[in-house]
């Protein structure tokens, strides 16, 4: 059973996150100044900034809502209850990736440096933005663009591409000042946004195309606690990525093994011919 989505579905959904997110960044360039005296700096705080970010999953939303109500907003949401996936997985998840980021650490020597929160406490609000802004994102990345690329491409190859468009996506945040990517180098981070894709895609199939893992992952990504070891640990999940596709290869090139259901049904995969025909 299809659910009527196809690859021009798809151009859409990355045309509109780019005019959407890029033409308010455009917006903020030519009226920095007067943006800047309402809504304050850019930055994790700045509403614009948090629009800019939320493009892929306003759109990801608006997209199923539009072509399938309120009912099929709901079947979206519940691959949010999704959550079964191997120990294995869950410990690259939960331990696999903050090692990443302290390897990175050790390799600049940054290990002995305090714990970036004193008291400790003070920890839990700058754990919000974590949670409620950056995973947001996986609305439409993982939410609607992966599952649709696998209905034509083997995992790995979607992987790639979801990748490229993530990493291109983000290239005008090192031309802004006050984002945390104005001050790192460019190829490490364009080089380890698509190793991060790598790493998730097949953590994604085998969670049946959870959110909730998307989420999960991507806020691990932005945890305040990691240390900032830019670019030695984008060049650690460069190489964690390698390890992931060897390790996964047979599941990385098997479109049978992808999950491509936009919304939860009741095995949350789609894989018949007709879901895979091309548009």
């Amino acid at each position: 059973m299809t659910d009527g989505l196809t690859l021009r579905s798809l151009w859409a959904f990355f045309v509109a996150t780019f005019a959407l997110s890029w033409g308010a960044g455009v917006l903020y360039m030519l009226f920095q100044e007067r943006l800047d005296a309402v809504f304050g700096p850019m930055g994790y705080t700045n509403p614009l900034f948090i629009f800019m970010v939320y493009a892929p999953g306003i759109v990801g939303v608006l997209m199923v809502w539009r072509r399938f109500g309120l009912a099929g907003l709901g079947a979206f949401l519940r691959r949010f209850a999704l959550a079964r996936m191997s120990l294995a997985w869950w410990l690259v998840l939960l331990i696999g990736m903050p090692a990443v980021f302290y390897g990175g650490a050790a390799i600049l020597g940054d290990l002995s440096q305090p714990f970036p929160f004193t008291p400790w406490y003070t920890v839990l609000p700058a754990l919000l933005p974590m949670l409620l802004i950056g995973p947001v994102e996986e609305l439409g990345w993982r939410g609607v663009a992966l599952p649709l690329l696998q209905r034509h491409l083997s995992p790995l190859w979607s992987a790639l591409l979801l990748g490229l468009v993530v990493a291109v996506w983000h290239t005008p945040s090192f031309l802004v000042s006050g984002t945390k990517q104005s001050a790192w180098d460019f190829w490490p981070f364009f080089v380890g946004i698509v190793a991060i894709s790598v790493i998730l895609t097949p953590m994604f199939n085998a969670a049946r195309g959870s959110l909730l893992v998307a989420f999960l992952f991507h806020a691990q990504m932005n945890n305040p606690v990691w240390p900032d070891a830019q670019p030695w640990d984008m060049w650690l999940f460069a190489a964690t990525a390698v390890v992931v596709a060897l390790v996964n290869r047979k599941a990385l090139l098997d479109r049978g093994a992808a999950a491509t259901a936009v919304m939860a049904t009741s095995d949350t995969r789609d894989r018949t011919a007709s879901a895979r025909r091309p548009a």
